[in-house]
């Protein structure tokens, strides 16, 4: 628990990093620059018999008689039992301004009961968008990220051997569709609302041009007119606008993961004075029980005879600890730190704290 709260304090000592200017890009999306979404469904071949069980993934066999149908197979009638080829789910994503003819990523994920993609080759595959439309065409090698082996009495997996990339996969065969240049005014979204952010966005904006360019909206847009700028184009005016320093503004937060016992709290982490008394109680029951038989060539039947042991173990805990107001990271640190608890107590010991109305911060949980 200890090095969790140091390291806490190592980052209070860089406070100017946390309110170190950053670019404005690194803080809003551009209306209209944004990604699109692709997913498509297809069959990996060319595995070491290590795919789908026809029997068990009917769908594999019916993708793979119609591609064997399109290449002029006649496959009606047949019957297939092969263990090389998987069904698989394809996704990607089409960037902002993609044009025909580039290439971008792919994920593949089988669907089936395939044990390992490793070494197999995506047979050509349409990738769809929301509007149904095919935006562009994968295929080639798939990298799988893990290796598995099995025998008869023992299995072993490494990674994740069932899913896999393919570093620019998939040619672009569609654009979509959007006039960039004929904007005049383009809304900047910052990825964490605030209104000090936005307001000091604005106000950097409008002194890079000496003139009132941007406007804030609300909490979460500034809106920039493009024609205000004096510049040839939207383009020429986000990629000036996107290079500007801003220092953001954040909220006061605290952040636990309950599985790793990790705490990470922001600088402007506030807590009143208060008192805490932890302490953990332990029932333990133990069932012994004793068979007792007749003595030889006796009368009798052999019993069981119920034996328990009940304990209840109550460590002393903290007491009641006095945690002092702190005015800044180090002092809500060391606060804390002087209760003398495991990182998991103390995220026990937190949440109370925020329920007592101590802890002014918000308290987020993963």
């Amino acid at each position: 628990m200890r090095i969790i709260f140091l390291y806490c304090v190592a980052l209070l000592s860089f406070g100017s990093a946390w309110a170190a200017e950053v670019r404005i890009k690194d803080l809003v999306e551009f209306d209209g620059v944004r990604g699109n979404d692709l997913v498509g469904y297809g069959l990996v071949v060319g595995l070491n018999g290590t795919g789908d069980g026809i029997r068990n993934a009917p769908f594999t066999e019916e993708i793979m008689s119609n591609i064997l149908e399109r290449l002029g197979v006649n496959v009606t009638g047949e019957q297939f039992r092969p263990r090389n080829v998987a069904a698989v789910l394809v996704t990607a994503e089409l960037p902002p301004f993609a044009r025909a003819g580039g290439r971008i990523d792919l994920t593949v994920s089988a669907i089936g009961d395939a044990k390992s993609l490793l070494g197999g080759t995506l047979v050509m595959t349409p990738l769809n968008a929301a509007d149904g439309l095919i935006y562009a065409v994968a295929q080639g090698t798939v990298i799988a990220g893990g290796v598995s082996a099995e025998g008869e009495g023992a299995s072993v997996v490494q990674g994740v051997p069932t899913s896999g990339t393919i570093p620019g996969g998939a040619r672009i065969e569609r654009e979509v569709p959007f006039n960039f240049s004929s904007l005049r005014e383009v809304r900047m979204a910052l990825r964490s609302p605030d209104f000090t952010t936005a307001g000091r966005i604005e106000k950097t904006v409008n002194m890079a041009f000496g003139r009132p360019v941007a406007a804030m909206i609300d909490a979460g847009t500034v809106v920039v007119a493009i024609d205000a700028t004096g510049l040839a184009s939207p383009a020429h005016a986000l990629g000036y606008i996107e290079t500007l320093m801003v220092e953001p503004e954040q909220r006061a937060r605290v952040v636990v993961d309950q599985r790793s016992g990790t705490i990470v709290m922001g600088e402007d982490v506030r807590i009143s004075r208060v008192a805490v008394s932890q302490g953990n109680l332990t029932l333990r029951i133990e069932e012994a029980p004793i068979v007792v038989q007749p003595n030889p060539f006796a009368e009798g039947e052999t019993i069981v005879v119920p034996r328990t042991r009940a304990a209840i173990d109550e460590e002393p805990g903290i007491g009641l600890a006095e945690v002092p107001s702190g005015t800044n990271l180090s002092e809500v640190v060391a606060g804390l730190n002087a209760l003398g608890v495991s990182p998991r107590d103390m995220i026990d010991i937190l949440k109370t704290i925020k329920a007592a109305g101590a802890l002014h911060a918000e308290f987020v949980v993963r």
